[in-house]
């Protein structure tokens, strides 16, 4: 983890940089646009987005306009989706995953996900995200909001494990027992919220940590995730915010201060219970 161009192994042998740009609640247009071409040329090359975003058409702008301006080519990014739960099934599943590539302008994607373990469907869906896996169509497979329970219901039956699983994860939300059960079982955990949305920068602990080492509460929050071993996606549409989110790498959180943000846990969600939700 040396800059914004470090990545982590995933369990198929591709590569995913540890830190990268979310777009959730970002309208689509010029915003998003906007965004995600800042943060490609100010040395991003992860962008996580969904189709239940609906801004995939402008975060594709924004990639085509960051790829310009930077100087790079398509290979050199980590474009991940999400398949939404009103087209979990296997047909339904891989003419979605089509449906984002068009609106995306891309002709592939580096990581597809689940977007949420949907009761009495997960399943089907997943022989969806294998055969675009297994045809080639896209490079990495993976979950998001998905327990313990729904990870070891999912495997019984896949012959492909997933490579992420991507949670709401975040000082309030530490989830310490999914975690290690992914280290175990080597998938790859993600953070989506990290920052709660904001909340998190009010803590008053966290400010009198990031004030020992001139950084910014985001910025220790950010850390934290990555030397947890998480994957990390803060959102912003703010320039200076997306450059202050990145510069993250030239410092290191002390063990003491990594157990006192652990400690602040509350198992409280910003979003939605993966246990308990009816969309």
């Amino acid at each position: 983890m040396k800059n914004l161009q470090s990545t982590v192994t995933l369990n198929n042998g591709s590569e995913m940089p540890w830190l990268g740009l979310g777009v959730f609640r970002v309208e689509d247009g010029p915003e998003a646009t906007e965004a995600v071409k800042t943060a490609i040329v100010n040395g991003y090359r992860s962008i996580d987005t969904a189709a239940i975003y609906g801004n995939e058409e402008s975060v594709g702008e924004g990639i085509r306009q960051g790829m310009k301006a930077a100087g790079i080519s398509r290979e050199d990014l980590f474009i991940t989706s999400k398949l939404w739960n009103d087209d979990f099934g296997y047909t339904s599943g891989i003419q979605a995953y089509g449906t984002s590539l068009r609106k995306l302008g891309l002709e592939y994607l580096d990581l597809y996900l689940l977007h949420w373990p949907v009761e009495g469907k997960y399943k089907e869906a997943w022989k969806a995200l294998e055969h675009l896996y297994m045809d080639g169509q896209v490079i990495a497979i993976g979950v998001s909001n998905f327990q313990i329970h729904h990870l070891e219901d999912l495997m019984e039956g896949a012959d492909i494990k997933p490579v992420v699983n991507q949670i709401e994860y975040h000082p309030r939300l530490t989830q310490e027992k999914l975690l290690a059960f992914c280290r175990e079982n080597d998938i790859q955990t993600e953070s989506w919220s990290p920052l709660m949305a904001g909340e998190a920068l009010e803590q008053t602990e966290l400010k009198e940590i990031a004030a020992k080492y001139d950084k910014s509460v985001a910025q220790v929050i950010l850390r934290w995730n990555l030397q947890n071993g998480v994957v990390t996606i803060p959102k912003s549409t703010n320039k200076g915010r997306i450059v202050e989110n990145s510069q993250v790498f030239d410092f290191e959180l002390t063990e003491e201060d990594m157990q006192q943000i652990t400690a602040l846990n509350e198992d409280r969600r910003v979003g939605p219970d993966p246990d308990n939700f009816d969309f």
